[in-house]
């Protein structure tokens, strides 16, 4: 058996560019005992494994010239022997931009079909964007009824979950996106009680007219600037979660904003804590229980930008890293019925 699969060609300097991947066959290992064989229909591309390629140091090894391109995926048991897995069982995992995955069965979840939830939500606002937003915004924001919260790329898919759990929650959801289409979306479509272009002045201003009383929570996924403007704008005892750093992700690390206005933290008292989900993931099970609730009583929505073929994920990811994509960039990699 053969399979496709994209792989690191050459470590990128700046926004990646499609020469740094390269699409290959390769041989299928076959399961041996207590293994299971995953054919992908879904993979998605992730801003989180931007440093990953460049070889940085982080809470995850660098990728290895050669390796597959990580990312989260859908497939399909074609072989087991595993007897906790059936063949024919929907399973979501992380794979990475490849056709077939080999597992023990460690990480993989089994999905069940549902009416009102795609399999793609479960790599997406049921996968790891979703719970991201989910216990970073409940377990480190904190945010309480009437408090403002405010969050970065939030047309993305963790930041409109971010904003619709803060208004379940009963707060007052801001969020910062960049076109006006994606803001029309955020609030006519997701719900936001006020809603930012960046793209239009002085972001630190803007934030400053749309939080009166200042933000209590910052929920960031961008950096730099943004960061910046947001806290010259936190009221007393804010907190800041650091999800993610994208506009950060393709400079150099001596080119990078940093924080400057350290000295809020002193008079505003501020928290600022980052964010690796898989801190959590004894609890995602529960979280998904509870958000798959609210997608079917239609209090959680979402968004995808779905490609078609394996050879889309390289502009995908480059689209997500450049502020083109809007949704969760996925691409099906094969038919699926």
């Amino acid at each position: 058996m053969r399979g496709r699969r994209i792989v690191l060609a050459r470590r990128p300097h700046g926004l990646p560019r499609p020469e740094d991947f390269r699409l290959e066959t390769v041989d299928v290992a076959q399961p041996v005992d207590g293994q299971v064989l995953v054919h992908n229909i879904f993979c998605t591309a992730d801003p989180g494994s931007r440093g990953r390629l460049s070889g940085e140091k982080s809470y995850a090894r660098p990728l290895e010239l050669g390796e597959p391109i990580e990312g989260s995926t859908v497939g399909e048991i074609v072989r087991s022997s595993n007897p906790k897995f059936a063949v024919g069982d929907i399973v979501a995992g992380a794979f990475g931009w490849q056709e077939y995955g080999l597992s023990e069965g460690r990480g993989l979840r089994k999905i069940a079909r549902d009416p009102k939830i795609p399999l793609t939500a479960h790599v997406g606002v049921l996968g790891i964007p979703g719970l991201t937003a989910y216990f970073g915004l409940k377990d480190l924001g904190r945010p309480q009824p009437g408090e403002t919260v405010l969050v970065s790329s939030a047309a993305g898919a963790v930041g409109a979950t971010v904003g619709q759990i803060a208004r379940m929650l009963g707060c007052r959801a801001v969020g910062i996106a960049g076109g006006e289409r994606k803001c029309r979306w955020l609030r006519e479509e997701i719900g936001f009680d006020a809603v930012i272009d960046h793209h239009n002045g002085n972001l630190t201003h803007a934030i400053a007219a749309a939080c009166p009383a200042g933000v209590n929570v910052f929920f960031d996924n961008v950096g730099g600037e943004t960061l910046e403007a947001a806290v010259a704008n936190m009221a007393m005892r804010g907190r800041i979660v650091i999800s993610g750093q994208v506009s950060e992700y393709n400079k150099p690390a001596a080119e990078r904003t940093g924080l400057r206005n350290v000295v809020a933290f002193i008079g505003q008292r501020l928290r600022m804590e980052g964010l690796v989900v898989f801190d959590y993931s004894k609890q995602f099970g529960a979280a998904i229980e509870e958000m798959s609730g609210w997608i079917r009583d239609g209090r959680l929505k979402f968004r995808e930008e779905i490609a078609q073929g394996m050879e889309s994920l390289p502009e995908l990811f480059i689209g997500l890293l450049s502020g083109r994509n809007f949704g969760r960039p996925l691409a099906q990699i094969r038919d699926w019925t």
